[in-house]
């Protein structure tokens, strides 16, 4: 039997996201015929587009035809976020071929048979340093988007300790999630957000600090609690069948090594391989730094990070003995086992292409700040909590949330008696933690559709712990309600 070395997108796995994000799709085009369409007048200052507050009116409302909600993954690709989607879908087409080629060459072997040695006889302190090194990355960096090159990686990682999928899932995607959440000093979230709220940069800092340290706790007695499971019993994974394939294969003590036959007749070029690689995480990593310290420089982050993966998987190929012959023949495979996804995430992003259509996203808005005008400071962080994981499941991205929000809940919150960092607070508690729990987002889908996790065996694992969050971040809302938190 030929050993692949490709992703692979499960058909079990993409026709259950499928059917689910094609469920919100028509959801979508239903609420646009139930909800009033509304808009608010924009400006533009310092190259930022943001709403001007009490400018909102209803407008005739033309309603999106029916056959729109089906064709809207392919009018997607001509919208205003169509650069967006573009980009992922490079981002997708390189890590596929990438992965394959590195796969081959035994680069992920070399490397984690490395951690394996040193962690081998601390195997859950290793689940908490992964763990910690991606949320570091996430709230003090905002690095979310770029983890998805490095999840097959730990994935893999997971295997060899004798864990699952879902265990790698844990690790990076969700750990990078709760860091980003907690934004100690994320510059997309907490970062523009206090900007347009008029605070002083980054103030607030101990208080996130301390949620930074809470959360961290709490992800890794979930993440080892786990591990643990899954050593009394593999049995207890719920993908046990899914992964048995890569678990046989990658397993301690496996007889098929994660390489190929290069690994083990030449290791000078596989080490080779493996520095070329390390080499580009470390360009990856300085992108992503520079990013977070240079204004502007984010728009072209990810573009840059796809490339320099590509270069990363040719450049191994290359150093690792491949002939051109192969590493086409092996990037092309890899394309094709992780394509899949490129349908879903056009799906996914079709979501937010009918609601913007309908012209009902403005309404939303303006109806649910009217609710917070009428509340107690404490019920109405909650009610801002609530709006911003709402619109979440529309629009992924940060930013644009605190653009489309901030200025309209900060005179709000000054009315009531909220302090503006409370608000702040609130906003990047619902901004980011359901970046893993709605099935709308881009990078949840790309990153699941890179291991052998269906969306519903994701939701059944991480649920509980996001309910927890959920209360423990209202606590924390209530303790900064209580305590003034500043400095206004």
């Amino acid at each position: 039997m030929q050993e692949t070395h490709e992703l692979k997108i499960g058909k079990k796995a993409f026709i259950t996201t499928a059917a689910i994000t094609l469920s919100l799709m028509i959801l979508s085009g239903i609420l646009t015929r139930i909800i009033p369409s509304g808009s608010y007048e924009r400006y533009t200052a310092d190259g930022i587009t943001v709403i001007k507050p009490h400018t909102f009116q209803y407008v005739e409302k033309v309603p999106l035809p029916v056959l729109r909600w089906f064709t809207a993954p392919l009018e997607v690709l001509f919208s205003e976020n169509a650069p967006v989607i573009l980009v992922l879908v490079m981002l997708i087409v390189f890590i596929g071929g990438g992965y394959a080629i590195l796969n081959r060459v035994g680069v992920f072997e070399e490397i984690i048979t490395k951690v394996v040695r040193r962690f081998g006889a601390r195997r859950y302190l290793l689940v908490c340093v992964v763990a910690l090194v991606f949320m570091f990355f996430g709230s003090f960096l905002g690095m979310f988007e770029e983890v998805v090159p490095l999840v097959p990686v730990v994935v893999l990682l997971s295997y060899t300790m004798g864990w699952d999928a879902l265990l790698g899932l844990g690790m990076s995607l969700l750990s990078t999630c709760f860091g980003f959440s907690v934004a100690v000093s994320n510059p997309y979230s907490v970062g523009i957000a206090q900007r347009l709220a008029g605070l002083p940069v980054f103030s607030g800092l101990p208080f996130r600090l301390l949620i930074f340290a809470v959360l961290y706790a709490l992800l890794s007695l979930f993440l080892v609690s786990y591990a643990r499971r899954l050593d009394d019993d593999p049995r207890r994974s719920l993908v046990f069948e899914e992964d048995r394939e890569m678990r046989e294969k990658h397993a301690p003590g496996s007889s098929t090594p994660a390489g190929s036959g290069l690994a083990g007749a030449d290791t000078e070029k596989v080490r080779r391989a493996t520095s070329w690689f390390l080499g580009c995480v470390g360009a990856i990593l300085a992108v992503i730094v520079t990013a977070s310290l240079v204004e502007g420089f984010s728009d072209f982050s990810m573009p840059a990070i796809a490339v320099i993966y590509l270069v990363a998987g040719i450049g191994a190929g290359w150093r690792g003995g491949l002939t051109f012959r192969e590493t086409v023949s092996t990037f092309i495979k890899g394309v094709s086992g992780i394509a899949p996804g490129i349908v879903l995430i056009l799906m996914a992003m079709s979501v937010n292409y009918i609601i913007s259509r309908g012209g009902i996203m403005d309404t939303i808005i303006f109806r649910a700040s009217s609710l917070i005008s009428d509340e107690i400071p404490i019920i109405s962080s909650y009610i801002i909590y609530g709006l911003v994981l709402a619109l979440n499941f529309f629009i992924g991205s940060a930013s644009a949330k605190a653009m489309l929000l901030i200025p309209i809940i900060t005179p709000l919150a000054d009315l009531i008696g909220l302090t503006r960092q409370t608000m702040v607070q609130a906003f990047c508690f619902g901004d980011g933690f359901s970046n893993v729990l709605f099935p709308t987002n881009p990078v949840l889908l790309i990153s699941l559709g890179l291991t052998t996790v269906n969306y519903v065996k994701w939701f059944r694992w991480i649920i509980v712990l996001q309910l927890l969050v959920l209360l423990v971040t209202a606590l924390f809302l209530a303790a900064a309600v209580l305590t003034g938190y500043g400095p206004f």
